[in-house]
């Protein structure tokens, strides 16, 4: 036998397909309203910023960091052992040319010079007393040369006088064999004295010039330390400013210490660095662009230094302009080597819109504010233009903002600012 249902239980199945239905309806709404959100196509135009596509010169550059100094920096040193005895000047300070920077105690140094002075002078008495020497023995020398050629005319006419005597039975061969003999003993002496005389000439000629060379050594040595002397009186070659003097007063300083920087800020150079990963394109002669601010100076590379220190390259780079207003020693400044340049090409200026892909899509804003989004073909770049090689044409304007968020949808309303 059929039992009735409770009334509660009834109830509770007729609202079932009701409740489902509801739930159907408010998931589908929410999709709904999900999918518009995600589909979302318009951006209010105080987000975006666009720039207009135009013809002009766009040059490649690569991106690095350099530091504005002196093109022009005297470094003093010592030129002899001394030590510190006053600063004259502070850093900082400008200084004309002539002026004393910083005073050396020379005292050593100029004993030194005193006693070279006395060393030179007993060498050129040595070579006074070595020609006076010479002269007398060459004057002797003369002299026994001229009494021996004298006693060989004397033996020569005593064997005249006795083979004269020898014929008349005056003399017998014995006494004419001994005049002979003592004549040939009496040539072979001049002979013995003249060679002594030429060797005693060329040695003591050769000790004379030795000793001129040794004193002639001196003088030159002497020449130097008189040179140290006079640069010891530390002075400033031109006009510019102390940029940095050895305050240790007392200190000894060695030959070749540095004491004091003199820059001239009239005139400056750059020191670029940029990653080792562009060493193979950084080259001498390559133009460079500084950015001070919003001023660009321009210049050139003079010198790609060798070594790779930290993973990066420095370089040297000359200024056309290297007296520029703008110009700071020790300033930190933007440089961009330049790689390539095209004269006439079609530009626009860099954004974060363009990620450095040859070909990307942008937004293009028409007339109507809507934005069509389109595929470009990217050339060079740099830090301020890209050159555009095709899908732009002159007067268009992009938007050069990034508008990643929106890379699903082919086109964008840009809501007007609000007032």
């Amino acid at each position: 036998m059929d039992r009735e249902l409770a009334p509660e239980l009834v109830s509770r199945s007729r609202r079932k397909p009701w409740l489902i239905g509801l739930t159907a309806v408010v998931g589908l709404t929410g999709a709904v309203l999900g999918m518009r959100s995600w589909l979302k196509t318009s951006v209010e135009a105080s987000r975006i910023r666009t720039a207009v596509v135009q013809t002009g010169p766009v040059e490649n550059t690569l991106t690095a960091t350099g530091e504005v100094i002196p093109a022009y920096e005297q470094i003093m040193t010592s030129p002899i052992r001394a030590s510190i005895r006053r600063i004259l000047f502070t850093p900082g300070a400008r200084v004309r040319p002539g002026q004393p920077l910083v005073e050396l105690d020379k005292s050593l140094t100029q004993i030194e010079y005193e006693k070279l002075q006395d060393q030179l002078a007993l060498k050129q008495n040595g070579i006074e007393q070595l020609r006076m020497k010479l002269d007398k023995n060459l004057y002797d020398a003369d002299i026994n040369d001229q009494i021996k050629s004298l006693n060989i005319n004397k033996l020569r006419a005593e064997v005249e006088d006795a083979q004269r005597l020898l014929k008349v039975g005056g003399q017998t061969p014995e006494d004419v064999t001994r005049a002979e003999n003592a004549l040939r003993i009496a040539q072979l002496e001049k002979k013995q004295l003249e060679n002594d005389l030429t060797y005693n000439r060329r040695s003591m000629g050769a000790s004379l010039r030795e000793s001129q060379l040794q004193a002639r050594i001196e003088a030159t040595n002497l020449k130097v330390l008189a040179q140290k002397l006079r640069q010891a009186n530390v002075l400033a070659d031109r006009a510019g400013v102390l940029t940095w003097v050895n305050e240790n007063v007392g200190s000894a300083v060695n030959e070749g210490e540095m004491l004091a920087k003199v820059a001239d800020l009239g005139s400056f150079r750059v020191e670029g660095s940029c990653s080792d990963a562009y060493a193979d394109q950084l080259k001498m002669g390559l133009p460079v662009i500084v950015r001070i601010n919003d001023t660009d100076l321009r210049g050139q590379i003079t010198q790609v230094k060798p070594a790779v220190q930290n993973n990066t390259v420095r370089f040297a780079v000359s200024l056309d302009n290297s007296s520029h207003a703008s110009l700071r020693p020790n300033q930190k400044v933007e440089v961009f080597v330049v790689t390539n340049r095209s004269s006439q090409a079609l530009r626009v200026a860099n954004g974060p819109a363009f990620k450095g892909k040859r070909k990307q899509p942008v937004f293009v804003l028409g007339t109507d504010n809507v934005a069509h989004r389109r595929e470009v073909e990217i050339g060079l770049t740099n830090f301020d233009w890209v050159e555009i090689k095709s899908g732009l044409q002159p007067g268009e304007r992009v938007i050069v903002t990034d508008l990643s968020e929106y890379e699903h949808v082919e086109q964008i309303t840009i809501n007007p600012a609000k007032p």
